[in-house]
């Protein structure tokens, strides 16, 4: 793979592992005669080459280039599927270096990857400073190094980390990585602003599709902050013509919906994305709102027996969505306020942030509230929902006209 083309798969694969999260988590049937999963099509091109390629790296299984190449194609794969085991397949893939101290650097660019696909943030970015320091000409590790900073709200280590791709990436993948930095820090008119002129001025030169539709959602995203709801949805619009089946995108578009009222669009969006916990989640969310109650309860069934099952395995990429069902679905504030906490304290995006001060305003305690109130404040976070849910703290806890 060329070096512009492998950003360019990173840059869009990044999104998807760092927002969507995993797929079911594992339960025990009803009955024998359960459907359980409907597995990949053996005759699917795809799943030949993949098994080939899987066979060949058996035969050899410290050929390095034949393990990067198998895990950096399942990697792919788990992001197009949204299927957790490809990522378990591109582990095994480089198992003979996994647990080295400092891998050979394709290794740990991977390694670094699929480690803050699982939130575990500190050890992605250990492995990710080894990799700048030892290659500082690598484009990929600074992109992914960028992403899990700016997940953490390390705003200045983030930018310093996009610089460094202006003489290694091309401006589109530059210009992306410096306005997902802006425009949660204070920038976010002027991060639209530029993103969409590079994005304009590359036009044809997009070559990835996935690319193209990774900077739209990005520009969505910012649109929807500012409360500009049609350019949003044209966005979101134009980015799903792209990547059909990118779950993060579907997510984030689901969200607008959602908070749009759509409740009927939002359900058709999602129902034949079932598999995906975040978007089972999102698909309950509107049929609650469409007023569908018959076809809820084995959603709400489904949905506990999946967060039940990852809280037994110390799971803690579904947090941020186990929250949100605790507090919108379940009604259970306290539950859901503890769970926000826990993921705040992970990682800290608008999302995060969002359904903190949901299950803080439901919970009347603005102490829990504060860390968020803070980084808002610091970062200068531009969100017109945020912005309500502070008023609403305003209001509710100083209504003489202090801050909360």
């Amino acid at each position: 793979m060329k070096a512009g083309a492998a950003i360019r798969t990173l840059a869009a694969a990044l999104l998807a592992c760092a927002g969507a999260g995993a797929a079911a988590a594992p339960r025990l049937p009803a009955s024998g005669a359960e459907v359980l999963e409907v597995l990949p099509w053996r005759a699917d091109p795809q799943q030949r080459e993949l098994r080939a390629l899987r066979a060949r790296l058996q035969e050899a299984p410290r050929d390095l280039a034949r393990a990067v190449d198998v895990a950096r194609r399942y990697i792919e794969a788990g992001r197009r599927e949204a299927d957790p085991r490809y990522y378990g397949y591109a582990q095994a893939a480089l198992g003979p270096w996994w647990r080295l101290a400092a891998p050979p650097p394709p290794v740990r660019l991977l390694r670094a990857t699929l480690l803050q696909s699982e939130h575990r943030f500190p050890e992605a970015l250990a492995d990710l400073a080894g990799l700048t320091a030892q290659q500082p000409d690598n484009a990929q590790a600074w992109l992914t190094r960028a992403t899990v900073e700016t997940v953490r709200a390390d705003y200045a280590a983030a930018t310093r980390s996009c610089a460094r791709l202006s003489s290694l990436a091309d401006e589109l993948v530059t210009t992306a990585c410096i306005a997902n930095v802006g425009a949660v820090n204070g920038r976010l008119a002027a991060s639209e602003r530029l993103l969409a002129a590079v994005r304009a001025r590359a036009g044809a030169g997009v070559e990835a599709p996935a690319v193209d539709a990774w900077v739209l959602t990005m520009l969505a995203e910012m649109a929807q902050r500012r409360g500009a709801a049609a350019t949003a949805d044209g966005r979101f619009g134009a980015a799903l013509r792209l990547a059909p089946r990118d779950t993060y995108l579907l997510g984030a578009y689901a969200d607008f919906l959602l908070d749009a009222g759509r409740y009927p669009e939002a359900a058709a969006l999602l129902a034949p994305h079932a598999r995906v916990d975040g978007l089972l989640l999102r698909h309950a969310l509107a049929l609650r709102g469409a007023g569908r109650a018959r076809d809820l309860a084995p959603e709400l069934a489904e949905l506990a027996a999946r967060f039940d099952a990852g809280e037994r395995r110390g799971d803690g990429v579904h947090l941020r969505e186990q929250a949100r069902f605790e507090l919108a679905l379940r009604g259970d504030t306290s539950r859901a306020l503890a769970i926000a906490r826990r993921n705040w304290d992970v990682q800290k995006e608008t999302a995060d942030a969002r359904i903190l001060l949901e299950a803080a305003l439901a919970a009347h305690d603005a102490a829990s509230a504060r860390p968020v109130l803070d980084w808002m404040r610091s970062a200068h976070v531009e969100d017109v929902r945020l912005a309500r849910l502070a008023a609403q703290f305003d209001s509710q806890f100083n209504p003489r006209g202090g801050k909360a």
